[in-house]
């Protein structure tokens, strides 16, 4: 499959399982595709082979030529009424996420595409728990020094200032690594964390 093919199936199949609210790991599950292998199809960084893609397929209840199909033209953007939120230093809605303390911003708004949090980070050692965020994330280190746990990837150091960008349906965990409490900002989409 050329890499354009690869890429278009990748974002067909993250399409259809969002679709049913699944996790990679739900569709790792119902198609006996590892779950590492499918994050990398999705992120269009690899192809699958034509009988792994046909179990994809099965367990997503679609034909394969329904991955390489033109999208139809997105709709035009909604327009927006000018609407902000303000947070105010030490103020947001506390919450407790992951085992961390949390702030979540702009809480105020009915409806948000991002939802902004402050987690602190006081543990060093994961505790069996993980956080899923619906999409994309975005994570940076504010103060101290913490580590990035996933399902697909080794532990990230991260320092002050370092950020990444990720899929937040992969669960993650994160813990301070010098022993010292640590901040994070983290954006994610839609308005709520899952922890599983």
């Amino acid at each position: 499959m050329s890499s354009r093919l690869s890429a278009a199936a990748g974002a067909a199949i993250r399409r259809l399982r969002q679709g049913k609210g699944w996790t990679l790991a739900e569709l790792s599950t119902r198609s006996g595709v590892p779950l590492s292998s499918l994050s990398k199809v999705e992120l269009g960084q690899t192809s699958l082979a034509y009988d792994v893609l046909i179990r994809v397929c099965r367990a997503l209840e679609v034909e394969v030529d329904h991955l390489v199909r033109p999208e139809p033209l997105p709709s035009p953007p909604r327009a927006r009424s000018g609407r902000r939120s303000v947070v105010r230093a030490g103020e947001g809605e506390p919450r407790r996420l992951g085992g961390h303390a949390a702030s979540i911003g702009a809480t105020d708004l009915l409806q948000r595409d991002i939802t902004p949090v402050v987690l602190e980070i006081c543990e060093t050692r994961r505790n069996g728990s993980l956080m899923r965020a619906r999409g994309d994330a975005y994570l940076r280190v504010l103060s101290g020094a913490v580590v990035m746990h996933s399902e697909v990837y080794a532990p990230l150091a991260l320092q002050p200032g370092d950020a990444v960008f990720f899929d937040g349906e992969m669960g993650f965990a994160l813990t301070a690594s010098d022993g010292q409490p640590s901040q994070v900002l983290l954006i994610h989409q839609g308005d709520r964390l899952l922890e599983a």
